[in-house]
């Protein structure tokens, strides 16, 4: 058994304004994982994990974010044996002004008004993960018949 596997990188942030509660979400318009998620995407060759997340905020909102918090993991297996590992960020610390990109529309709303969007798939399962200090990751394993994943809080 090898102790080395091929991992692919990513991030996402939940970024909080602590005054009403709201969370910054992008509606996105990729045809792979399309709808209302959190901004997010891979960390680039000689950049930590930490320095993506500021740096996918940045691109995706135009928002200036300081010390991200690590809350938790998402992870799966792909189907060429890699694994795919996406390091989970809350951040209330923030300044500048929204601004959309070519990734999607920005813009403020509640966790209840989620309900409200269509959301890539696994979205909803990772949402405890942000908010629940108990649960520090979600892990998607054995997908069954119809597709759908295993999901394993932990």
């Amino acid at each position: 058994m090898t102790r080395y596997q091929a991992i692919e990188i990513t991030n996402m942030i939940m970024i909080e304004n602590q005054d009403t509660g709201e969370i910054l979400v992008e509606d996105r318009q990729n045809p792979k994982w399309p709808g209302v998620t959190f901004p997010g995407g891979h960390v680039e060759a000689n950049e930590t994990v930490v320095e993506s997340a500021i740096r996918e905020v940045r691109e995706e909102t135009g928002l200036a974010i300081t010390q991200p918090q690590l809350v938790g993991i998402k992870e799966w297996p792909l189907a060429d044996g890699a694994r795919y590992v996406v390091f989970l960020f809350k951040a209330t610390n923030y300044s500048g002004e929204i601004t959309a990109s070519k990734e999607g529309n920005i813009f403020w709303t509640t966790r209840d008004q989620l309900n409200n969007y269509v959301l890539p798939k696994t979205f909803k399962e990772m949402l405890p993960v942000f908010d629940n200090p108990d649960i520090s990751a979600l892990a998607l394993k054995n997908r069954n018949e119809q597709g759908q994943w295993e999901t394993i809080w932990q």
